[in-house]
């Protein structure tokens, strides 16, 4: 990178004088408080100002201003002393924060023309930036936008996580297909963080329970970790208000290093639980296939709850002291605590243990304020994921836990028998404990529900199998406890900063740029969609973001594509109930019916780039399976020169919030393709259909929703519906499924051996029989794959027709208003929480 004077840009520019300046809105003194930054709060050493330097001074001269702000923020809320929203996950998928804060504080220009003054660019900058490596898919990407959205509504909250130095893992692909290495975000240091030694907290695990003489219980003994506050701030778009996402660091105090056993050789030993406490958060999801992965998962969900619960409860008691002593019956009138799935359940026993051990309420007043403070969001109705902690293993961490959680579940159960004989029967289901002797369990989705005021899921559909199904019963004692929220994106990141061109022409023809905080105006494009002018622009910016995929692809993978053809995009987790199997399965029938044709017939098909991507589980064996066939299905189709121009299949590595920024822009179809009624609801769906891709999909999640307001004619439906699955299911099992012999044909090609020696035996194997464990096509692959076949041929015959594929894309983006998650927020805001905007002035 040469700067002005044609030199690399690796020194300081000497004639812009550093000078610190918080407020800097012009690109002059914020190049001088960049500057000003390389050379007083310096990582590097002194002489040397790359690339790398300068995103570090450049983050730190924005973090200036954040602080600034953030610090406004949290003194007026000090002052008005709202209701307040505290937001618990165990995943945060941020994403880079340099451009996002940049255009949320509506910057880009200043801060683009400043680095040019320093000799770079502003996407260099950027490109230098590591994703946070907070959280794993949909789960914690949305808990990233609900804090981008809180802030910009102006709404009181915090959100609370752990700051794991390797999250998940990054993804690496080799021959063998996916291996894991651990994120190296946090290798030099994360400059959007400020460490707050002054917010510590003690977390006790093991232990036992001491009995006072007046009856009262106290958890006593085992070990106790330090929990370190490191805020990250959450800037609003267009607003003064910055709020915090509070990561979590376990720490040992100095004192628990044993200094005898160190200086006598006894290294390990004498630092056991500094060890211990580091394991706590150096990775997202710890492998629990064994007792030691499962014990070091409870930690981490127990560590972040207890944390919190303290933090929220020492801001509590410092608003009494300035007030007089505040009651315990208003701190629901004050705080609002909300679990984002299952991971945050032991937040429930833990504030229980907190108000009547530590603060000496009786159980029924702490009942009280616990549950009408606590509120819960179900994401799954996945047995795997509704989380079951084996009961002796809760004993062991949580011996106190437990007791309160035996009483909660013995209270809950006398209630049914007292009020609902009908109930009876099903109480063995409904009860938190599962006392099979075989294995004695803590089911935590039942103790969310019980304890819970309110229980959301997150799409309509999912929504309605939760109340008809999963929670049937309960709904019956409680029938204005459950709620829809269905999810949402925000529109700055997933339209505004990623795809500027086509943003820029939004704002255009609708004659403002009011839809970035208001999505529904977007319903303003329909009118023009048929408009030859607006098409052409919509195609140019369409092609803009293909070209920069193309390139990007070409740079991760080597694999060249041509930009005129279809893109088709499927990334998300790798699962098999999201079936990218089928999707690779069709893959392959179109590869072997292209190498069929005379080369004049495959003239008239239309070229298509799929592009698949995610993350398998580091034990999930069969999705590891699905991400090696896709690529050596690319290996093979890649490199065949007779199909190469018409078909070509790329896995894109590493999928993260960086890579979604690049891909959804530049999409033109995308796979939404889950069995219907598996999937909750999906986000990834709301990100293509605004940025004008088409979707092919199942009636699942908010698929039914995205297609209710996009028109059923710009959405390429396929499958069962939820309802049939169950019928479905029962009659493979009765041996009645008669395969599709397209579907036959494209196994039988696998088995062929045509795409390399690796044994896909198991991974076809459960596609076949009619039921057993991994076996049974138990996600209806093979059921679905002819509709799905048709429903791929309808796609290749409506891009045929440019036209009528481009109006289509447009009337996507403008049916895609309801998707904005600053309405979901709104409405967790009015429905759930009862909290209110509190500006700053």
């Amino acid at each position: 990178m040469a700067n002005a004077n044609g030199k690399a840009a690796t020194s300081l520019p000497e004639k812009i004088s550093a000078k610190a300046n918080p407020e800097a809105n012009e690109a002059t003194e914020i190049a001088g408080n960049i500057i000003y930054h390389a050379k007083y709060s310096p990582h590097f050493s002194p002489l040397k100002f790359g690339p790398e330097q300068a995103l570090y001074a450049t983050a730190e001269s924005l973090r200036d201003r954040l602080i600034q702000l953030w610090n406004e923020t949290y003194v007026h809320f000090n002052k008005v002393d709202p209701k307040q929203t505290y937001y618990l996950s165990m995943e945060y998928l941020q994403g880079r924060a340099l451009t996002n804060a940049i255009g949320n504080l509506n910057l880009q220009g200043p801060y683009a023309d400043a680095l040019r003054k320093l000799g770079y660019e502003l996407e260099e900058i950027a490109e230098q930036e590591k994703d946070a490596a907070l959280g794993n898919g949909g789960l914690g990407r949305l808990a990233s936008c609900f804090l981008d959205s809180m802030a910009t509504l102006n709404l009181p909250a915090w959100g609370y996580g752990l700051r794991y130095r390797h999250g998940l893992f990054k993804q690496i692909i080799t021959k063998k297909g996916q291996e894991e290495i651990p994120e190296d975000w946090l290798e030099k240091f994360s400059p959007w963080e400020i460490v707050r030694h002054d917010v510590v907290f003690p977390v006790r695990f093991f232990g036992k329970v001491q009995i006072n003489p007046d009856g009262s219980r106290k958890w006593v003994g085992g070990d106790v970790v330090q929990a370190l506050a490191y805020d990250v701030p959450i800037p609003g778009y267009n607003t003064k208000n910055t709020i915090s996402l509070r990561l979590w660091e376990a720490k040992a105090r100095a004192e628990d290093l044993d200094l005898f056993q160190f200086n006598e050789g006894e290294y390990e030993l004498a630092a056991q639980l500094h060890s211990r406490a580091q394991q706590i958060c150096t990775v997202l999801y710890p492998g629990d296939a064994t007792e030691n992965g499962k014990l070091l998962r409870l930690k981490q969900q127990f560590f972040l709850c207890s944390a919190s619960l303290q933090d929220i409860i020492s801001r509590f008691h410092e608003r009494s002291t300035t007030e007089g002593s505040r009651k315990w019956s208003e701190f629901p009138s004050k705080v609002a605590v909300q679990m984002n799935d299952t991971h945050p359940t032991l937040a429930i026993p833990e504030l229980m243990r907190l108000l009547m051990d530590e603060n000496g309420l009786g159980w029924d007043e702490a009942w009280e304020v616990t549950s009408r403070t606590v509120a819960y969001t179900n994401h799954t109705v996945l047995p795997e994921a509704l989380e079951k902690w084996s009961q002796s293993l809760m004993w062991k961490l949580l011996p106190r836990h437990m007791e309160i959680i035996e009483e909660i579940d013995k209270r809950f159960v006398q209630t049914i028998r007292d009020t609902r004989v009908d109930l009876e029967d099903k109480i063995s289901s409904l009860s938190i404990l599962d006392n099979n002797p075989q294995k004695p369990v803590v089911r935590m989705a039942n103790l969310c529900v019980v304890s819970s005021h309110t229980v959301n899921g997150v799409a309509q559909l999912h929504s309605d199998i939760l109340k008809a199904e999963l929670f049937a019963d309960y709904v019956s004692i409680w029938p204005n406890k459950f709620q829809n929220k269905t999810n949402g994106i925000t529109p700055r990141r997933w339209l505004r900063f990623c795809s500027p061109e086509l943003s820029d022409i939004i704002t255009k023809w609708l004659k403002t740029d009011k839809w970035i905080t208001d999505l529904d105006l977007l319903t303003g494009l329909r009118q023009f969609a048929d408009n030859e002018e607006l098409q052409s622009e919509w195609a140019s910016a369409k092609t803009a973001n293909k070209k920069r995929l193309a390139q990007y692809i070409e740079r991760v993978t080597g694999v060249s594509i041509d930009p005129t053809s279809l893109f088709d995009i499927q990334v998300k987790r790798i699962h098999e109930y999201k079936r990218q199997l089928m999707n690779i399965l069709g893959v392959i029938y179109r590869f072997k019916k292209l190498k069929e044709m005379k080369p004049e017939e495959r003239k008239k098909t239309v070229p298509r780039t799929v592009m698949i991507g995610g993350k398998a589980f580091a034990t999930y064996t069969n999705a590891k399976r699905i991400v090696k066939l896709v690529n050596d299905v690319g290996d093979v189709v890649n490199s065949d020169p007779e199909v190469n121009e018409y078909l070509k299949v790329v896995f894109v590595p590493n999928y993260n919030v960086t890579v979604a920024e690049m891909l959804i822009p530049g999409s033109e179809l995308s796979q939404h393709i889950s069995t219907a009624g598996m999937e909750a609801s999906g986000t990834s769906n709301m990100k293509f259909a605004l940025n004008g891709c088409l979707i092919i999909g199942t009636l699942d999640g908010a698929n039914v929703e995205i297609r209710e307001e996009v028109g059923e004619e710009n959405f390429f439906l396929f499958g069962a519906t939820a309802d049939q699955v169950p019928r479905l299911r029962k009659e493979r099992e009765d041996g009645l499924f008669k395969p599709d012999p397209r579907f036959e044909e494209a196994k039988q090609f696998v088995k062929s051996g045509v795409f390399g020696s690796y044994d896909y035996g198991p991974l076809l194997d459960s596609l076949e029989g009619n039921t057993g464990f991994g076996r049974g096509d138990y996600f209806l692959v093979g059921y679905d794959f002819p509709s799905y076949m048709d429903a791929q041929a309808k796609v290749d015959e409506a891009y045929k027709d440019r036209k009528g594929w481009l109006k289509m894309s447009i009337l996507s983006t403008a049916g895609s208003g309801k998707f904005s998650s600053d309405r979901t927020i709104a409405q967790y805001a009015k429905e759930i929480w009862n909290i209110e905007a509190c500006p700053v002035p």
